[in-house]
């Protein structure tokens, strides 16, 4: 837009220019042919006085101090008396000595000048010898140039008011072109985000020819992404089946070795088995977390778990608060937020008195980038931990309490599962004395957000 606007100025000017030049070349052939109607006419009579056989038909040298003019001028060495028009009234233009600056090749003098009166002037004089070379004389004509000047004003004014309305069409056009013309790219956009929040798995619809070849590309691209992700699952069941089949025996043949040798071959296969379940685990949380399409209804998961754990909490009579808001939609796979909110969850009820409050909430307009998170946030009214205790908590392996069953892990993989979707894990402290722990996720935005 800046270039049209740039090239509608550079036209303007050479417009103006080239009428301009052309409007003063025609006003000086117009002069130059009333000086060519002087000689024709011009004669001397006995008396060397000068004198028109028949006057000039433009009525303009005739009315009083109109800006047109003509006069001849007998020079040095001519006894002829001079001869104006009657627009003159009794004034004379100066004339300009012979080597005057600007001369042409012809001997034409061209240039601006003001009359008596004001009126600004185009003046054209030539030197001629007439009657024989007996009298030398100037003779000199000059017209309005206020008309020239107001002839290129409207011209110039004209063109402005064309100019704007080419201006204004061109925006117009820019405009319909970047609603209309582009609403194909608009489309794909939207689709795109659609894809990458879960609402789709592919490119959908028809395309014109020049971005139907990208619309292709990008859902081959998507169905190469799914085919890696799916490898990656097969290798790692693979993988799992592969470890757990030998370590099985090697745990069969152990058992039956009643000695320290055997204890320690035993202890050690269950460290064995902790380690290829908790990376087999990880590897298939690293290639499903990058997963465009994945989502997960949040509020469904939050109550299943609830109920699971209140059956088997049953006898403590623990009150839990579930609040969520409806359509929540977490942007990752199922089994990767029951695993996180299962975890915070055991260990609310592991710990909580009387009360669980469990709280999942969405940012308010103006949080801008965070617009994509949601937090989810379970807190208890148990002992709690202090801020040592919290950064502990958060260390794979460290048990906190030793008397309960478990392998200090369960917080520590929260956290890892959050980092692979870009969230966090964050320990604090509730307000009702116990552990709060806020975990923050993507989630999947409405359009309209």
């Amino acid at each position: 837009m800046a270039v049209a606007a740039v090239l509608l100025l550079l036209a303007g000017g050479m417009l103006a220019w080239l009428f301009k030049s052309t409007v003063e070349r025609n006003f000086d052939a117009r002069l130059e042919a009333t000086m060519n109607g002087l000689l024709s006419n011009v004669d001397i009579s006995g008396r060397d006085e000068l004198y028109l056989r028949t006057p000039l038909a433009d009525p303009n040298f005739s009315l009083p101090v109109s800006g047109w003019y003509w006069q001849i001028t007998p020079l040095k060495g001519s006894a002829a008396k001079p001869l104006a028009s009657s627009s003159l009234l009794e004034q004379r233009l100066p004339v300009p000595a012979e080597d005057t600056a600007g001369r042409d090749a012809g001997g034409m003098a061209r240039y601006y000048a003001r009359d008596f009166s004001g009126n600004a002037l185009r003046v054209l004089e030539k030197r001629f010898i007439l009657f024989d070379g007996r009298h030398p004389v100037s003779v000199l004509v000059a017209g309005n140039v206020d008309e020239l000047r107001a002839e290129i004003a409207f011209f110039n004014q004209s063109m402005i008011l064309m100019l704007g309305l080419l201006a204004l069409a061109l925006v117009l056009a820019l405009f319909v072109q970047v609603r209309f013309g582009l609403r194909p790219l608009a489309h794909l956009r939207g689709e795109l985000s659609d894809i990458r929040e879960g609402r789709k798995d592919a490119l959908s619809g028809e395309y014109p020819r020049e971005i139907a070849p990208v619309a292709h590309e990008l859902n081959q691209l998507l169905h190469a992404n799914r085919e890696v992700i799916e490898r990656a699952r097969t290798q790692v069941g693979n993988l799992a089946h592969a470890l757990k089949t030998p370590l099985a025996v090697l745990a069969n043949e152990a058992a039956s070795v009643r000695s320290a040798l055997g204890r320690k071959v035993m202890e050690q296969i269950r460290i064995m088995r902790d380690h290829v379940e908790l990376y087999l685990d990880r590897a298939r949380r690293a290639a499903t977390a990058g997963t465009l399409t994945a989502a997960t209804e949040v509020r469904p998961v939050m109550e299943a778990l609830t109920r699971t754990l209140l059956r088997i909490n049953r006898d403590r009579n623990i009150k839990v608060e579930v609040t969520c808001p409806g359509g929540l939609m977490f942007r990752g796979e199922r089994q990767d937020l029951e695993e996180m909110l299962g975890n915070l969850l055991e260990n609310a009820f592991r710990f909580a008195k009387r009360r669980i409050t469990i709280e999942a909430s969405v940012p308010p307009p103006e949080a801008g980038a965070q617009r994509r998170m949601f937090r989810l946030t379970i807190a208890d009214d148990g002992p709690g931990l202090s801020g040592k205790e919290r950064k502990m908590a958060l260390q794979r392996g460290r048990r906190l309490d030793e008397s309960t069953p478990g392998s200090g892990l369960g917080l520590s993989i929260v956290s890892e599962i959050a980092a692979m979707y870009h969230g966090e894990l964050k320990l604090g402290r509730a307000e009702a004395g116990g552990l709060q722990a806020e975990l923050v996720l993507p989630r999947v935005t409405r359009e309209t957000e």
